[in-house]
């Protein structure tokens, strides 16, 4: 059975979603005041809805409810996002994700006692400033606790050695994700790489740990 969920606000980001979720197989419902931007996300989803998502009847006569998850990306009011928010949190909604413009509107939407906030203006700015203090780093994910995931370069000091002498968990306290190689036009994911496999020159490493963990690893191999 697919997974239902339902994204209120078609902006840029919303509709990126929507469409992103179709394209994953997923029953979407694309919801939006705009019966413009309703008929433009026809043709890309299953179901796109106009209607005013504040008001509890019409969600419900949507059956809001039932979905798996629901994204609130309504970024022209941010009073209309917060009582979408309320009306959701009223009707049960068993997972609701919300993007917050800026550290108030997300401290606002943690004191509703919402645990999924989307900051993608944060995202983008932790990506710049990783790429512009370590030049190797091409992607970088923030998670809580001080956690990081990053895409990075293999660093020359690690190239033609196996991951065994590397020793990522042993001597750094960091995951290998996995590698990513370089083959014809671009790079692809070699699989779960063993102690025995070596790095090569052009390889792209994920790794996971404790950003000060990372970055120590990074300098001592640079």
């Amino acid at each position: 059975m697919n997974s239902k969920f339902a994204v209120i606000g078609l902006g840029v980001f919303g509709s990126a979603i929507a469409r992103k979720l179709a394209e994953r197989g997923a029953d979407v419902m694309a919801i939006d005041e705009s019966e413009e931007k309703v008929q433009r996300m026809a043709q890309d989803v299953p179901f796109a809805v106009a209607l005013d998502a504040t008001n509890k009847q019409a969600l419900e006569a949507q059956n809001i409810q039932d979905m798996d998850a629901v994204v609130v990306s309504i970024g022209s009011s941010f009073q209309e996002m917060l009582l979408c928010v309320f009306q959701l949190q009223e009707m049960g909604v068993k997972k609701i994700i919300a993007r917050a413009q800026g550290p108030v509107q997300q401290k606002i939407l943690e004191k509703m006692g919402l645990q999924h906030i989307l900051s993608p203006e944060q995202e983008v700015a932790n990506n710049v400033v990783e790429q512009l203090t370590n030049p190797g780093v091409l992607m970088c994910v923030q998670l809580p606790d001080n956690y990081e995931i990053i895409e990075v370069e293999a660093p020359v000091k690690i190239i033609g050695r196996t991951l065994e002498d590397i020793g990522l968990r042993k001597k750094y306290n960091i995951n290998l994700v996995t590698v990513l190689r370089k083959e014809g036009d671009g790079h692809h994911i070699n699989g779960v790489p063993g102690p025995d496999s070596v790095v090569n020159n052009g390889d792209i490493i994920l790794v996971f740990g404790k950003i000060k963990d990372i970055n120590r690893f990074i300098e001592i191999n640079a």
